[in-house]
């Protein structure tokens, strides 16, 4: 018994390089797998709106009305006032002063 055991013992030394360099000669048959990282750079452009500053004539001109308010859900302008739209955000400003008196960013 222990002779058998000591033949499969030392067979199976003998014959696990032959199935190792088979399983490595199958890896360079097959095509290379490419992992491709794709890297997403996110810029975040900070507006210069905020309360209080006053919009000149030039930047109005690039401004919107926003006629129908309540489809954006913005609040009633009081009297005086107007939403407009400035790239993606709402500004209420004074008809007369130009001045921002609310500001609420879109999405």
């Amino acid at each position: 018994m222990k002779k058998i055991f000591a033949a499969l013992l030392s067979a199976s030394f003998l014959l696990s390089p032959m199935v190792v360099s088979q399983a490595s000669a199958d890896d360079y048959r097959r095509p290379p797998v490419v992992h491709k990282r794709v890297i997403v750079e996110k810029t975040v452009v900070r507006p210069h709106w905020k309360k209080g500053y006053r919009v000149n004539a030039s930047e109005r001109r690039r401004f919107s009305d926003v006629n129908d308010y309540r489809r954006y859900r913005l609040a009633p302008p009081p009297r005086g006032y107007r939403w407009v739209r400035a790239d993606n955000d709402y500004l209420l400003i004074g008809v007369t002063s130009g001045v921002i008196s609310s500001i609420i960013a879109g999405r």
